[in-house]
């Protein structure tokens, strides 16, 4: 498939800034599931557009979406010598910075987490501040709250629960004293359980969807178990507004969900209602992970005021469009589905 166009559409508005904003434009962490789709979405617009990634060649998302060659970068961003030539090389102006370890269980690695999530990071902005940069955008983590994971606004307690929470609270902080003391034009988006085209194989929605067009269901955690559920087309909408408005928004964070609670239990109801599953969903066959709180949901009101920002995709419609892609990339059969 050469592009993921039929299954986001962006707004006339939002494609005019994309338009505008100042390039060459990197997409670090281009080889993740966001980052991919962030990627091939500017990418139907500019082409001075570069996903950088640790090993372009043999990433398994840019095979199975044809991403041009010309586009792909390899750089190890925690290796500061190899990051500051390509920087010097290329001399980008609008960041994405999407680069991230530590989000999945079986990432673990505590020392690589906060290589890649903090020092990396602080390291990359040093560098872009001494040979200039226009916006940088920063994935953060709805994960930063952790136990206060009910509707918090921006300026909420952050009580992280691993190291991923950690390491993604201490880049917030950095992000607010570059912006706010230094003046750097950075921000920080704290992005809910985004989903969509191209997600680790492993993850809830691919697999609950799979399964379900198989009229079964997988293992499923407590039915009380909540989240916030945002579709990949939402979430580039986002990037793009935060950069195009990064003057007015420098060191400020941003929560980007659907502002939605939805629980494991009406998750499934959905889906077996939707799919016509004979069999009922059996929950707590799967053990929660030690960060699966209750009430886990955004409060949106910053980003719709100062980003005039909306989500736009439903629940149900990005499901629909979860499915429909799994059919047209035959998923259940695909070479690089290693949960099939």
């Amino acid at each position: 498939m050469e592009s993921n166009s039929e299954y986001f559409s962006l707004s006339d508005n939002v494609v005019s800034k994309l338009q505008s904003l100042p390039g060459p434009i990197f997409v670090l962490g281009a080889g993740g599931f966001i980052g991919v789709n962030l990627l091939n979405a500017l990418l139907l617009y500019r082409n001075d557009v570069y996903g950088v990634s640790q090993d372009h060649k043999n990433n398994w998302r840019f095979i199975a979406t044809k991403t041009p060659q010309t586009n792909l970068l390899s750089c190890d961003i925690t290796d500061s010598a190899i990051t500051a030539r390509l920087l010097e090389k290329y001399k980008p102006r609008t960041i994405f910075n999407l680069a991230a370890y530590g989000a999945y269980s079986k990432q673990k690695e505590y020392e690589k987490i906060y290589s890649v999530n903090f020092n990396a990071t602080v390291n990359l902005i040093e560098m872009l501040n001494e040979i200039g940069f226009d916006a940088y955008v920063h994935a953060g983590s709805s994960s930063e709250y952790g136990t206060n994971s009910t509707t918090p606004n921006e300026a909420g307690e952050l009580v992280p629960n691993s190291h991923y929470s950690v390491s993604k609270v201490a880049s917030y902080y950095a992000i607010k004293y570059y912006g706010r003391t230094c003046g750097l034009p950075v921000t920080h988006l704290r992005f809910y359980s985004v989903y969509g085209p191209w997600e680790e194989p492993d993850r809830l929605i691919p697999v609950i969807i799979s399964k379900a067009r198989n009229k079964t269901f997988p293992p499923l955690v407590s039915p009380r178990i909540s989240r916030d559920f945002i579709y990949i087309t939402d979430v580039i909408n986002a990037m793009i507004l935060a950069a195009s408005n990064i003057t007015s928004i420098k060191g400020k964070a941003f929560n980007i969900g659907s502002g939605k609670n939805t629980t494991i239990k009406s998750l499934a109801e959905y889906i077996q209602k939707e799919f016509s599953i004979p069999e009922n969903p059996e929950y707590s066959t799967m053990e929660n992970r030690n960060w699966d709180v209750e009430n886990w949901y955004a409060n949106i009101k910053k980003a719709k005021d100062l980003l005039n920002w909306t989500p736009k995709v439903s629940l149900n419609e990005g499901l629909k469009l979860v499915k429909e892609w799994q059919d047209d990339v035959n998923f259940d059969n695909a070479y690089w589905n290693w949960n099939k």
